[in-house]
């Protein structure tokens, strides 16, 4: 199975979409009537949620008339957020289908759809033309992605002349190796963590400077150790990240809580602008 497929394959959910709307009827929501801030709680599956799309789009600055691309869009979540509340046109990107074809339809649901698109295809392999985009956002992606330098020089492809990336991303640590499975991997074949330090080393080889690099690690941690107790203790609510994420998902926050808490997975927010 080739890498692209793999990966589509971890994250591929039957019938998302379908648990998604049903979930959302077990809430009594009108999914004639929704918003963007009714989907959040399953639509944005990176640490801390909506509440670090919010910080990253605070640093990065965003302007209405922006062409914003997201790489490994998933449900759609940040898109949608950032559209709505910057009024930029945001293109999702993602290797797993299903999270496309959901993407779309919940854009739909929300009056989005003329903001927001989503395209199936790989991040090695961008199906978009070079200088298209003023932003390029990612978060929690490259943590699947073996070549590192391939997925970077694509986003400064497509970038335009000084266009900017807003990362959010988990980086290996220097306590030791994460155990599985994890969120974004069930074993070591899927798991493609770097340092900070080989960003940094990319980045300057690619013409990038960085314009802001926040650690967010403790932050982090604190998430997890709020968060764990209460998914452990009882059932998942209807519309929840286990339609995502699987059987398993307690396993994965709990790998990654203590990874992050010992030091063997550090958490950055930051910007990064190419070259004029």
């Amino acid at each position: 199975m080739e890498p692209n497929e793999s990966v589509e394959a971890y994250y591929t959910v039957s019938t998302l979409g379908q648990s998604i709307l049903d979930a959302l009827e077990t809430l009594g929501k009108d999914v004639g009537d929704l918003t963007v801030d009714d989907l959040a709680p399953v639509d944005e599956f990176h640490i801390r949620g909506r509440m670090a799309t919010q910080e990253l789009a605070g640093i990065v600055g965003i302007a209405g008339d922006d062409e914003v691309l997201d790489v490994g869009s998933g449900l759609g979540g940040s898109a949608r957020y950032l559209a709505s509340e910057f009024g930029c046109h945001v293109t999702g990107l993602d290797v797993t289908r299903e999270y496309c074809d959901v993407a779309t339809m919940l854009s739909g649901l929300v009056g989005m759809d003329g903001k927001t698109r989503f395209q199936h295809g790989s991040a090695l392999a961008m199906p978009f033309e070079s200088d298209s985009f003023d932003l390029v956002w990612t978060e929690h992606v490259q943590m699947n992605i073996e070549d590192k330098t391939g997925i970077y020089s694509e986003i400064a492809r497509v970038l335009k002349p000084g266009g900017r990336l807003a990362f959010h991303d988990i980086f290996q640590g220097p306590a030791g190796e994460v155990d599985f499975p994890v969120p974004w991997a069930g074993d070591a074949s899927m798991n493609f963590l770097m340092g900070e330090a080989d960003l940094r080393r990319i980045a300057a080889e690619l013409d990038f400077s960085i314009l802001s690099w926040n650690d967010m690690t403790e932050a982090s941690a604190m998430f997890f150790q709020r968060r764990l107790p209460a998914m452990e203790s009882r059932p998942p609510p209807p519309l929840d990240l286990a339609l995502v994420m699987g059987a398993d998902r307690l396993a994965k926050f709990r790998n990654l809580g203590q990874a992050v808490a010992e030091g063997r997975a550090t958490v950055v927010l930051g910007v990064m602008q190419h070259r004029a």
